[in-house]
């Protein structure tokens, strides 16, 4: 963990000094967008969040190759929690071919029981790169105070996306979750999607992990309709 922490530190530290200056060059761009969808189930790294249905929203605000936002989705874990809020900032610097994504997130709960610690934070660094209708990439969040656990935690993934015949597409993921005082899961998942109209996606996904949590893990199919504005 403490090898990972290090890397993740540093190549956050040297791409965010790539960023300011293709920020620099970048023309103002100003924009927001927002989304709204609904699922049949919400599935976080390999554990339902809502173990049931999802009714999810947000709003995003870009200018160049900075970003932030919020994302707002009900959760269900068996207490009062009602509702997630996310809210992130980052920046997508294109080096090459290669674009990059540094981020910070904050998961808020409302809701949350007193003594949970369910509120946390993650730094993020990933990269992605096309080719040609193949998109590969690699994804790092760190938390130095992870969900309910009080400790550091590391997950990184690699996944793949394939665009086909125009409004299709297939993509997955595989990903280790490290958590110190919980120990460390395989998760990963397989789908495709489906673009009928330009602002509305349709996307049916297999997920499934090594954890063992009762009927919040193991195998499950999740059909997502989500649409965005403008």
């Amino acid at each position: 963990m403490k090898f990972w922490k290090l890397a993740l530190a540093g190549a956050a530290a040297s791409l965010a000094l790539g960023g300011a200056a293709f920020a620099q060059e970048e023309e103002s761009t100003a924009s927001f967008s927002f989304n709204a969808g609904i699922a049949s189930d919400y599935i976080f790294r390999g554990v339902s969040q809502t173990d049931g249905p999802q009714v999810f929203g947000g709003v995003d605000f870009s200018n160049g190759p900075i970003y932030a936002g919020a994302w707002v989705s009900n959760v269900d874990f068996g207490d009062d929690t009602d509702a997630e809020i996310d809210l992130y900032v980052g920046v997508k610097p294109e080096l090459g071919p290669v674009t990059l994504d540094l981020a910070y997130i904050y998961y808020g709960y409302v809701g949350e029981p007193g003594g949970a610690d369910y509120a946390y934070s993650e730094f993020k660094v990933a990269a992605s790169i096309p080719a040609g209708p193949v998109t590969l990439g690699t994804a790092w969040y760190y938390s130095p105070d992870f969900f309910g656990i009080e400790d550091e935690a590391l997950y990184g993934e690699i996944n793949a996306s394939y665009s086909f015949a125009e409004k299709w597409s297939v993509g997955g993921a595989v990903g280790i979750q490290d958590a110190e005082l919980a120990g460390d899961y395989t998760t990963w998942n397989l789908g495709v999607g489906w673009a009928p109209l330009d602002k509305l996606a349709l996307d049916l996904r297999y997920h499934d992990s090594d954890l063992k949590c009762g009927d919040l893990c193991g195998s499950k199919v999740v059909l997502t309709l989500k649409t965005t504005l403008p």
